[in-house]
């Protein structure tokens, strides 16, 4: 690691001034030079214009960059990323729109609608991570339903990465340097992959968990990952010892609620 930080950290912030400089059509085969590999997979039945013009992308958390890997993915520069933890730097330089979620279920869903483009409404679209955390095992925890009151339908994101040397997420550490260690890997590299959309009502639950069970169980599948009940709050205790930054007092007994894996 040692060795590798002299050259690995000059690295990382050429990687991320091109990337923030450049629009993505220059930016992408220059990263791919610098050893970023990236590789966007249509699984949808629509042509892949048709996938991207959906205005809600839900997709599994791999790292802070996942919402950057969506823009680029379907070339759209007008999205904007709830998030729930990001330091000020980084939402400082995100090249794409950043708001905070606060927790309160009221608060958060009127600020997803306010940046989602419905019929009638203003703004772009919208990358939502309902795990709520990173997940960097081939797991997915469990998917925070706020996203299915929004009444928009949904386009699912399943996203893989992977890295040499770095893993790019951190759960007791300085959220401020995940971006940099993800960066400095020598070779990272993103899959992402457009499924087809999800109808609010349609096929596959009316809403509310039913719907955010069914997004879960398609990215999952076109992942190959195993679908767990766990929530971010689950993560923290076991990893930390804490809830991740929710009211200690609230959450004191709550080691016994840790859910199992979903069957089937």
């Amino acid at each position: 690691m040692f060795m590798w930080l002299p050259l690995g950290a000059p690295l990382a912030i050429l990687r991320t001034a091109v990337f923030l400089l450049l629009p993505f059509s220059i930016s992408v085969p220059l990263l791919a030079a610098l050893g970023m590999h990236s590789r966007r997979i249509s699984s949808s039945s629509l042509p892949p214009a048709a996938a991207a013009a959906h205005n809600l992308f839900v997709c599994n958390h791999r790292s802070l960059v996942d919402p950057l890997y969506v823009s680029a993915a379907t070339g759209r520069t007008d999205l904007s990323a709830a998030t729930y933890s990001i330091s000020r730097l980084s939402e400082i330089l995100a090249p794409i729109r950043t708001f905070r979620l606060t927790r309160d279920r009221a608060t958060d869903r009127a600020a997803m609608q306010a940046h989602l483009s419905l019929p009638g409404g203003g703004g772009g679209g919208l990358v939502v991570c309902p795990e709520g955390t990173t997940c960097r095992e081939p797991f997915l925890l469990r998917f925070s339903p706020l996203f299915t009151e929004l009444g928009a339908d949904v386009q699912p994101v399943a996203l893989h990465s992977a890295v040499s040397m770095f893993h790019g997420t951190t759960a007791g550490g300085w959220k401020l340097l995940d971006p940099l260690y993800l960066l400095m890997n020598p070779t990272p590299a993103y899959v992402v992959q457009l499924l087809d959309p999800v109808a609010v009502g349609g096929e596959g639950g009316g809403g509310g968990p039913e719907l955010a069970n069914e997004v879960q169980r398609r990215i999952a599948e076109a992942l190959g990952y195993t679908r767990t009940a766990l929530t971010r709050r689950d993560k923290y205790l076991a990893l930390t010892g804490n809830d991740g930054g929710v009211d200690r007092r609230r959450v004191a007994g709550s080691h016994h609620h840790q859910e199992g894996v979903l069957n089937g």
